[in-house]
């Protein structure tokens, strides 16, 4: 029984047939009335009356178009009278009208008997579920009906609970779990397909939704869940076996050790899959998906599967042998025009990417054995597909295998070489790839060692009689050359370019094209060498420029562009050459410096006009408007709440690129481009580092403000009204983004940003209020990492044993490091700008110092309190002593602590106090000197990661000795120790402090340095040697290390001829004048 007026539902009935017409003019009609008479007007009219139109109407059509009208109308956004935020339009209907509502939608989808309608009900339902779960609003009906649901004869109602359960599982994650593994367990079993696969996609949903602690009690499903398979597979049924696979791999990513008991069975499975050749390219792909699934998500359980790897890679090659149906000889291939033809959904290349992802997560160990096993047999067979796999997984192998197959190059090299003379086109540019390939996994051996055998075999290639092959071998060389040395191309240059200018020559555009980006790369490693070529090549490319005037040709010209750096005027919008000329621009200033300034107005006017774009965003909320974003290049497509946000990516990619290059103006010509910063700091780049759209924005606005304050600086100095005006204006906004960036790693950039501004305004720039926000912002930061940090140890506890930590916790940890480490060099600016006007505001943050300074699990947060306090101790002289409390222990620990960027933080700590801390300090340095011994005499001190923590210690006991000794027992005995603590040969910053105080001893004539001579002066050459000793500290101390020399009667020359043959006469030429 209807609720509203008849009228009002004739009405509604007759808007909802105008809506749905194929006349343009009647359905702008109907929508203009949709929009001001209903969704503004009566907007809970409107969705009862959808709803009863969906119940009462006899015409299928009609009933699933309302229910589709339904879901997008309930999701509008909607402010009512007196809301700051809007809201989505259900939600804001008044409670009873939304219990009524919810109702009869209930009642329609238990009634309703077509498949398809149901499941647009379906989705009403579910987006109905969704806004009272967000809301925290109860709909016990709606999860009773559905349990009932699932249960009932009819096939369709148990499909569309299950489906509805798959779009809200929020829905069921409060009920017990023995009620949930009930209706699961039904729904696995159940005798109509539909109905099984409904309920595995809604199980991965539901599983996924589900905290890590709780997922383990829904491990037991899984055998019921792999029952589903073998029977699709049986059946030949590829569609519903792909959606099955789909789901199971949502499952892997989820937590793969929930396979584990069965996971063998489930690698056999997989495998007959992918051999099947009756079933679809799709199905095949997602069984191997799946099973790389694994691999990304837990290799060891992979490493330890008895023929998972094998098996792998044996289908792996077996699919990429499934290239060039219909096309033996390779005609077509050959005669493509466009080589940017999408491919992914094709098995040879689902098969390289499989190669590609199995190397990278189970290594060169684990994998080349048994793709070798292979690969020479592949590369000796009559078919030409086997020997195109071999070479193609060379290529996907050789980044994950690098350190392996390094030792081996002269053996894969052996395979790779005779392909470029192969019969057949596709095996030569499958030839060609592999050595491109291998030119950038393995750069600085390639090119040095097998210079000789790459390019003498490559470049006679470029005369293949095949575009694509003359095309693809001119791309390798690009991989080759990029990183090669000048010495290394320079004999090989007449060759190459001989045949690079014919290509300039040929036909295809795109060969053409190729030609020219190869040429620029050469030019660019070549330097010099390539300037006899200039007047050859350069007309060549001006003939380009003036011949090439047609669009197809754009692409042509801009790389003719870039060869030859010149600058143009382009103004059309799509035109490719206006981005090669921008990046031309930016290489001439940096060729030309500050000759560049008279350009620099042509140049600015087409980059402000990209860096100040706004974001292109459109709110789409019907499939049919989705599909066509989809399939228009330069779109993003973001699901928010039920609706999908368009994001124009191209326009923001644009305004990235022209932020960088505006950087790069600043950074070259300084003082010069000053008259371009007031408007580029307001207009662009401080609004900018809010620009939520696109991390790299933010990120390039970050780089920038420094760089762009140094310009204004560098005009106006360091005390000028015109800075300090421009500092106040953008400080503010600096410290700002420190509490709203949402982003953990562009967080970081954002504190190197304000970092690196404090330090290029200089002195005394922040006023209190500056210091306390930055403390406010620091506080949010640091209470935001420790949540971040309890939630990962919290899982942590949950996972099984043998479960490996997932790659996005691995970034995750990471990103936190460099936060942490960001903001120390911004507490490290401030106090070393601020001194101890910073202390006021950074003693509020004492307990998070203490926190993470005396953490047992954590080393980097024992590293960045050790790093703080180290600051404090510097910068704040005899006042540190106020805070002595909270650092001198810590500092013993640290001396002592096995990770050694905390032992090297807490020795420089130590060595500070000794210097800047005064008399107050002098019994708690003496008291350091055991463990700083006992620093230098670690088993591990002179290893590689280790030695800086001990030359700093070295470093720290000479502080001592020199500045602070008043309280050191024996101390003439200390130095003697000291002494064999030397040399220091890798820290730059400790080796003056040591090698001074050598020389201070020295000049002393102390005993210990004259009980040892030898040992202090071959400290010294071993120094030098290192170049830890350079300018006036280096003369200081070899002046002093001569009159040691003199006195006992050493033979410099015979110590420094004990150095390598290379270094000595470095070091000789500071002792012979």
């Amino acid at each position: 029984m209807s609720v509203l007026p008849v009228e009002v539902g004739s009405a509604l009935a007759e808007l909802l047939h105008e809506l749905s017409s194929s006349e343009n003019v009647l359905r702008a009609s109907a929508e203009e009335r949709l929009n001001t008479e209903w969704v503004a007007a009566r907007p809970d009219v409107l969705l009862m009356g959808l709803v009863e139109q969906i119940q009462v109407s006899q015409d299928p059509a009609l009933r699933s178009f309302a229910s589709v009208l339904f879901r997008r109308i309930a999701t509008k956004s909607r402010k009512l009278l007196g809301d700051e935020e809007s809201k989505e339009l259900f939600s804001t209907l008044q409670p009873a009208q939304r219990i009524a509502i919810r109702q009869r939608l209930l009642e329609c989808l238990q009634k309703e008997t077509l498949p398809h309608v149901r499941h647009k009900i379906g989705d009403a339902v579910a987006e109905v579920a969704r806004q009272c779960s967000e809301g925290d609003e109860k709909w016990p009906e709606l999860l009773h009906s559905l349990f009932v649901a699932s249960q009932s004869p009819d096939v369709g109602q148990r499909q569309s609970a299950f489906r509805i359960f798959t779009t809200t599982p929020g829905i069921i994650e409060q009920q017990h779990e023995s009620v949930v593994i009930g209706s699961f367990t039904k729904g696995f079993k159940d005798p109509d397909v539909s109905v099984r696969l409904a309920a595995m996609e809604a199980f991965a949903s539901f599983f996924s939704a589900c905290p890590k602690k709780i997922q383990k009690k829904y491990y037991s499903l899984v055998p019921e869940i792999l029952n589903i398979l073998p029977p699709l597979k049986e059946a030949g049924d590829s569609e519903n076996l792909t959606q099955a696979l789909m789901a199971l791999i949502e499952l892997a990513e989820e937590a793969p050790l929930m396979f584990k008991n069965l996971f063998h069975n489930l690698v056999q499975f997989s495998v007959m899959v992918m051999q099947d050749k009756e079933l679809s390219d799709q199905t095949r792909q997602n069984a191997l998906e799946l099973m790389g699934t694994f691999a990304d998500y837990s290799a060891a359980m992979c490493k330890k599967d008895p023929s998972y790897t094998s098996d792998m890679v044996t289908q792996c090659l077996s699919l990429m042998t499934d290239v060039g149906a219909d096309d033996d000889d390779a005609s077509e291939w050959n005669a493509a025009e466009d080589l940017e033809v999408e491919e992914s959904d094709l098995n040879h290349v689902a098969g390289e990417q499989a190669m590609d992802r199995l190397a990278n997560k189970l290594g060169g160990p684990v994998v080349l054995p048994p793709t070798f096993n292979w690969l020479p047999r592949m590369m000796t067979s009559a078919s030409w597909r086997d020997r195109h796999a071999a070479l193609m997984a060379i290529s996907a192998i050789s980044e994950g295998c690098r350190d392996l197959m390094l030792g081996e190059l002269d053996k894969v090299l052996d395979l790779v070489v005779p392909a470029l003379q192969d019969s057949h086109p596709r095996v030569r540019w499958a030839g060609c790839n592999a050595l491109g390939q291998m030119s950038t996994d393995f750069a600085g051996t390639m090119q040095p060692k097998y210079h000789n055998v790459v390019l003498p075999s490559i470049i006679p290639v470029l005369e293949s009689p095949e575009p694509r092959i003359q095309s693809h071998a001119a791309a390798a060389l690009v991989n080759f050359c990029e990183e090669a040395e000048k010495a290394i191309l320079e004999p090989y240059l007449d060759d190459l370019l001989t045949r690079l200018l014919i290509l300039l020559r040929s036909p295809k555009r795109y060969v053409q094209e190729q030609a020219l980006s190869t040429i620029a790369t050469i030019a660019d490693s070549a330097e010099t060498a390539f300037g006899k070529y200039y007047d050859t090549l350069m007309p060549l490319l001006f003939n380009v420029l003036r011949e090439e005037q047609s669009k197809e040709y754009r692409l042509l010209r801009a790389k003719a562009m870039e060869c030859a750096t010149l600058i143009g005027n382009i103004s059309e919008p799509d035109d490719p050459q206006s981005q090669y000329l921008l990046h031309c621009w930016g290489r001439m200033c940096r060729v030309l410096g500050q000759d560049f300034v008279p350009y620099l107005n042509s140049v600015m006017m087409p980059l402000m006009e990209l860096a100040g774009a706004k974001a292109d965003i459109q709110l789409l909320d019907d499939s049919e408007q989705i599909s066509n974003y989809q399939q228009e290049d330069g779109w993003e497509l973001v699901p928010l709440k039920g609706k999908v946000i368009g994001i124009k990516t191209s326009t923001l990619e644009e305004k990235h690129m022209a932020i960088e290059l505006i950087v790069i103006y600043a950074q070259q010509l300084e003082a010069a481009f000053e008259p371009y910063v007031v408007e580029i700091l307001e207009r662009v780049v401080l609004p900018g580092l809010a620009f939520f759209f696109h991390d790299p924005v933010r990120v390039a606005s970050a780089k920038s403000v420094p760089v762009l304050l140094n310009s204004y600086k560098k005009a106006y100095g360091e005390r000028s009204p015109q800075l300090a005006k421009l500092w106040e204006s953008a400080v503010e906004k600096l410290l700002e983004v420190l509490s709203a960036e949402p982003a953990i790693d562009t967080l970081a950039e954002m504190y190197q940003c304000f970092y690196e501004s404090v330090e290029v305004i200089g002195k005394n720039c922040l006023t209190s209020s500056h210091m306390a926000a930055f403390i406010e912002a620091a506080r949010t930061t640091l209470e935001e990492y420790q949540a971040r940090v309890k939630g990962r140890d919290d899982d942590f506890q949950d996972i099984d044993e043998g479960e490996e930590m997932s790659e996005e916790d691995m970034v995750a940890i990471e990103d936190d490091q460099n936060l942490l480490s960001d903001m120390n060099k911004a507490f490290h600016t401030i106090f070393k700008n601020q001194e101890t006007s910073f202390l006021p505001a950074w003693s509020r943050l004492l307990p998070f110092y203490d926190s993470f300074i005396t953490s047992r699990n954590d080393s980097t947060q024992r590293q960045w309190a050790l790093c703080i306090m180290d600051d404090v101790l510097e910068f704040c002289g005899d006042q540190s002593w106020s805070y002595q409390n909270h650092i001198r222990q810590p500092l013993l620990n640290g001396i002592c602590d096995d990770v050694p960027a905390n032992r090297q933080a807490a020795c420089y700590g130590v060595g500070i106090a000794a210097q800047k801390g005064g008399v107050l300090w002098s019994d708690f340095v003496a008291e350091c000197l055991p463990g700083l011994f006992a620093a230098c005499r670690r088993p591990d001190a002179h290893q590689e990661d280790h030695v800086f923590a001990t030359e700093n210690a070295c470093a720290s006991i000479a502080k001592i000795l020199q500045a602070n000794s008043s309280k050191v027992p024996n101390a003439q005995e200390v130095v003697s120790h000291w002494l064999q603590t030397l040399p220091v040969t890798n820290d730059e910053e400790a080796a003056p402090y040591a090698y001074m105080f050598l020389a201070q001893l020295i000049e002393q004539r102390n005993d210990a340095v004259f009980v040892a001579p030898d040992k202090a002066f071959v400290s010294v050459i071993l120094a030098l040697e290192a170049e830890t000793l350079q300018g006036a500290t280096a003369q200081r101390v070899v002046h002093a290390a001569k009159e040691l020399a003199k006195a006992v009667g050493i033979n410099a020359l015979r110590l420094i001829a004990t150095l390598p043959p290379e270094t000595q006469q470095n070091v000789k030429n500071y002792f012979v004048t």
